[in-house]
């Protein structure tokens, strides 16, 4: 069963994959009918869906777009022994991700994540899965009873080393893209990891928390391409060769 959203006002130099690429922040797709400046995207879960009606006013390639659904969509009740995916984050997270990425939601949207949050509450998924992370990987690097939020450490390598371990022991590798398993750790390992951890797991936010966790996300971006290794150059043409 797919869960759809209809979106109008595309803006005519917008591609079904720009569509996919911005719609995809909020879960799985299953597929995209693609109109031109409408299209009608169907999503694997109810959770994606409302996310996606979420951004009712959000901005794509200069275009406000119109969300909207035919039916409510309400949160999905997923066994907790399954991997997290996209659509289990918290919606203020989601958004974060949004704004990280350049895209421009107003703080009208930033408030309905909030308020979402506010009513749905934290998947419990998610919430065990970061739980798990910060005091299983924490006890591992720091010592037992330690979180890696708890306190800032110097030791923010091992940490992380400890944390993808501990992931990858877990399973928890495939739950989730590889830069935010990485977030998620450093993130909570640094001086600032107990204000990332409330963040994700309280509902008590605020829009400018959400503008600040997206200026650390794009942060952490930047650091990632930056470390990436450069691509191998293209091999010489035959011409080139025996010039």
């Amino acid at each position: 069963m797919t869960h759809s959203v209809n979106v109008s006002g595309i803006s005519s130099a917008t591609t079904e994959a720009n569509v996919h690429d911005f719609f995809t922040f909020c879960g799985k797709i299953d597929k995209i009918d693609f109109h031109g400046t409408t299209a009608t995207i169907h999503f694997e879960k109810s959770s994606a869906a409302k996310t996606a009606v979420m951004l009712n006013g959000g901005t794509l390639d200069g275009a406000t777009l119109t969300v909207t659904s035919d039916k409510e969509h309400e949160d999905d009740h997923t066994d907790d022994s399954h991997p997290i995916q996209q659509s289990d984050k918290p919606r203020a997270g989601i958004a974060a991700e949004y704004l990280a990425k350049g895209y421009i939601l107003g703080d009208h949207i930033l408030t309905r994540a909030i308020d979402i949050d506010n009513k749905q509450g934290i998947s419990k998924k998610f919430l065990s899965y970061l739980s798990s992370v910060d005091s299983a990987v924490g006890a591992k690097a720091l010592g037992q009873g330690q979180t890696l939020s708890g306190k800032a450490t110097e030791t923010v390598t091992t940490a992380t080393q400890q944390a993808k371990s501990f992931d990858e022991q877990k399973g928890y590798s495939k739950s989730a893209t590889d830069f935010f398993n990485q977030y998620y750790y450093k993130a909570l390992s640094s001086p600032w990891g107990a204000r990332v951890r409330d963040f994700y797991t309280t509902t008590s936010k605020q829009v400018l928390d959400i503008h600040e966790e997206a200026k650390r996300i794009h942060a952490e971006h930047q650091t990632t391409t930056a470390n990436a290794p450069a691509a191998a150059p293209a091999p010489a043409s035959e011409e080139k060769k025996t010039a």
